[in-house]
């Protein structure tokens, strides 16, 4: 499973990039010179447009390998195709910004109703009280480090 560099699973496999447009000023330029400097890693990058929001992983978390949690009024899910997207509750925009742990998804308790749709979708979700991270516009991918320990 590829991974980010915050060991959630990534939004795209192995060797494929999204990449928030516009994001913190990314323009176009931008995302071309990124997609110039990965390339001969292997790496193609993906576009993906942002709004309402400050980051890409705000609006959209990958829950497992093939599945999404989106706030589709922040990221269009068109252009997140191959993809299931579960769509966040409307009333609760900040809720696609969940952490995926082995095989529990840790969810903010202001969410609610989208852990209920998570928990109907089959996915583990356990819930805790985040509400000192958003104070600080924080939420559960940015404000956590999450480390991998060598099987004993």
């Amino acid at each position: 499973m590829a991974r980010d560099d915050e060991g959630a699973p990534s939004l795209r496999p192995a060797g494929e990039l999204d990449v928030g447009a516009p994001y913190r000023g990314s323009d176009r330029d931008a995302i071309e010179q990124f997609q110039a400097i990965v390339a001969p890693h292997g790496y193609r990058v993906h576009p993906v447009e942002v709004r309402g929001c400050l980051h890409l992983k705000s609006a959209v978390t990958a829950l497992d390998t093939g599945t999404l949690l989106v706030n589709p009024a922040w990221v269009d899910p068109a252009d997140l195709p191959d993809r299931r997207c579960i769509a966040v509750d409307p009333a609760e925009s900040g809720a696609a910004n969940v952490l995926p742990v082995g095989g529990t998804v840790l969810a903010a308790a202001a969410y609610p109703a989208t852990a209920d749709f998570l928990t109907a979708a089959g996915f583990d979700i356990r819930t805790l009280d985040a509400s000192e991270l958003a104070k600080a516009e924080g939420a559960l991918t940015c404000c956590s480090l999450l480390f991998e320990t060598p099987d004993a």
